[in-house]
């Protein structure tokens, strides 16, 4: 089940990252700087009060498309991502999120090529040769071009600006945007993009504190009372497999609170479930929600495990 959860996450995420191009090209969504308005499924969206302004309405007209225009829709949207946030936590993130999608094509590429997931991580066999880093480096700054001229056709109409890109004839506020932003996606996308994920992105910062809010939300549980196996797991592997499948790079076997910046991709999950895949018992890690989830965040202590001492798992000690 797990792998078809995986299959479905990935469908999502490449489902998700086409829309993020295509939307703009196919004016499902975007906002022209040169008409002033947004666009939205081929229709111009506009509060369409200009006309009272210049004497041709009253004040209720004008409140009354405000509201139908902008505070209902608003309110309406922020309320029922406030519910799957409470609910689900920065599942948008993990399953859908363009940005995240290439920080985890980053992050396999590097560990692939390169034996680690961040620059700042020890490899477990060092390569110092070219070819690997310009394997990393070229597919990161290509994604960073993509996005770069992606958010430009947010802004500007976006075929004149694919045929201007493509026969060099950008004018220089395109141009200029667009290499900078592939500059500066360039650095996140190679150095940096676990770093804004957790503490520059404030979409996922908001998602992060209303899901904390909620000690009830779904989160992924560590099932203490078999803590040997989790034991043998490392002593076999010499690294903890769910910590190592995680792209966010957290502690997967502890508190909630430890778990901040968690994107539910699920990820650390598949990885036990492959290590214990002979176990009749199954993973140790799962997907839980209501009081479940509220036992994730105790301390250690208070849980009444088979083997105390087998709760307390400590990879130093095996190194």
């Amino acid at each position: 089940m797990l792998m078809s959860l995986q299959q479905a996450r990935v469908s999502a995420k490449v489902a998700f990252f086409a829309l993020f191009i295509f939307a703009p090209l196919l004016n499902i969504f975007r906002f022209d700087l040169t008409l002033g308005h947004f666009i939205i499924f081929g229709q111009a969206w506009t509060i369409s009060i200009d006309s009272i302004l210049h004497g041709g309405g009253d004040s209720v007209d004008a409140a009354i498309k405000i509201f139908s225009r902008v505070l209902i829709p608003g309110g309406a949207f922020v309320a029922i991502t406030g519910v799957l946030i409470w609910k689900f936590g920065r599942i948008y993130c993990g399953w859908l999120c363009p940005h995240f999608s290439v920080v985890e094509l980053v992050n396999d590429l590097m560990m692939k090529q390169l034996n680690r997931v961040t620059v700042w991580e020890r490899a477990s066999i060092e390569n110092k040769e070219l070819l690997p880093r310009l394997i990393v480096a070229i597919p990161a700054i290509a994604m960073a071009f993509v996005w770069a001229v992606a958010l430009t056709s947010y802004m500007l109409p976006p075929i004149p600006l694919l045929h201007d890109l493509v026969n060099f004839e950008l004018g220089f506020g395109a141009s200029l945007f667009i290499s900078v932003s592939t500059i500066v996606f360039s650095i996140d996308f190679i150095f940096a993009r676990h770093v804004f994920c957790k503490y520059g992105c404030a979409l996922g910062l908001f998602q992060s504190l209303i899901w904390m809010a909620n000690k009830k939300a779904m989160v992924i549980k560590f099932d203490r009372s078999r803590a040997k196996a989790c034991r043998d797991c490392i002593h076999y592997h010499k690294h903890k497999p769910c910590d190592q499948a995680c792209p966010m790079r957290l502690p997967t076997q502890n508190m909630k609170r430890a778990k901040f910046t968690c994107t539910q991709c699920v990820q650390c999950v598949s990885a036990c479930n492959a290590v214990q895949k002979d176990n009749p018992e199954g993973g140790l890690l799962s997907w839980v929600s209501g009081d479940e989830a509220v036992e994730v965040d105790r301390p250690a202590a208070k849980y009444k495990a088979a083997d105390d001492y087998d709760n307390k798992i400590d990879i130093k000690e095996i190194k």
